[in-house]
């Protein structure tokens, strides 16, 4: 029998969600859900239903995992623990400083119901953290760098669009390849924020607009470019269009340590991403994890998990035999 997925919101996140069911023999989409007038969303797989968001409960027992796709702003703090009374859930939760607020209402939401919820899955939080506490388990003498980019930050993108005479933007986040360097010659530097990351902008502006103006209002932002080498670039809609309209990201994480008895012998641990599309990549990190909720629930347990409680072959459609194998 196939895991029955529901898809809660179908923006970009909800069709790599879709994209990556398709990949996945073991899997198949059984409804999506949507806050929009359900007769407007067209979706790519054939003979099945979009529905309201209203009507999920009707859903209940149709659906093995439900995957949310709401922003971790305002959606997800609310909707995962309503929906882990209802359903097995997934989400991605990125807000790191509330994690541990949002895992305690999901727990107590869906152990209550008898659910899993495993939160904050994705490739950081998600992969990176694993690889975070894998290195640090092996090097407990050592220094953890996690360096993003280069890649489109979509926070920031948005940030830059709500500047009065701005029309459209896109900006990128670029790790700096001196301090990335230092890391893994073995150098340990201590780096501020300016040292590790510079940010690029790309910008439309409203005809009219003072571009010296806008610059100088991206470039002294408080919390998002204040801290950065930023380098603003004016460019026409059809530039923007044309040469910015995908989403890719990546990123690195090492960690640098020592062994021996006076520490006389020098380590690294890199781990490396590089995304066509960030939220096609994080979509395929979700239904991993959701395979791993189906065989948690169906062990019959419950309550909240993240990606440092899941062992690794829950994430596999192989057996643990095939694993043993081909794997090990």
């Amino acid at each position: 029998m196939s895991i029955r997925i529901g898809i809660s919101g179908y923006g970009n996140l909800g069709r790599g969600i879709e994209c990556a069911i398709k990949q996945n023999p073991d899997m198949e989409l059984a409804a999506v859900f949507t806050r929009r007038d359900p007769s407007r969303v067209q979706i790519l797989t054939e003979g099945v239903p979009v529905c309201r968001t209203e009507d999920a409960g009707e859903w209940k027992d149709k659906i093995d995992v439900m995957i949310l796709c709401g922003g971790s702003a305002t959606d997800l703090p609310k909707q995962t623990p309503e929906y882990a009374r209802m359903f097995n859930v997934i989400d991605s939760f990125d807000t790191h400083a509330k994690i541990p607020e949002h895992y305690a209402n999901v727990d107590a939401a869906a152990k209550e119901a008898g659910k899993i919820g495993i939160i904050s899955v994705g490739w950081d939080p998600g992969m990176f953290s694993l690889n975070r506490l894998y290195a640090n388990a092996i090097l407990p003498d050592g220094k953890d760098y996690t360096f993003w980019g280069k890649g489109v930050s979509q926070g920031h993108s948005d940030a830059v669009r709500r500047i009065e005479g701005v029309k459209d933007a896109k900006q990128y986040t670029i790790p700096v390849d001196a301090a990335l360097e230092a890391v893994r010659s073995g150098e340990n530097p201590d780096l501020t924020t300016r040292q590790k990351h510079t940010r690029e902008c790309f910008v439309v502006l409203e005809e009219g607009a003072d571009a010296a103006k806008v610059e100088e209002e991206i470039k002294t932002m408080p919390n998002y470019f204040s801290d950065y080498d930023t380098t603003v670039h004016f460019i026409s809609e059809e530039e923007l269009k044309r040469d910015h309209s995908g989403i890719p990201h990546g990123g690195f994480v090492l960690r640098s340590g020592k062994t021996g008895w006076n520490g006389e012998n020098s380590h690294l641990i890199e781990y490396s991403l590089k995304l066509d599309s960030n939220p096609e990549f994080t979509s395929s990190v979700l239904i991993a994890y959701a395979r791993a909720a189906y065989r948690l629930s169906q062990e019959g347990q419950s309550g909240c998990r993240t990606v440092f409680d899941i062992a690794p072959a829950y994430l596999s459609a192989k057996s643990g035999e095939e694993l043993r194998k081909t794997m090990l």
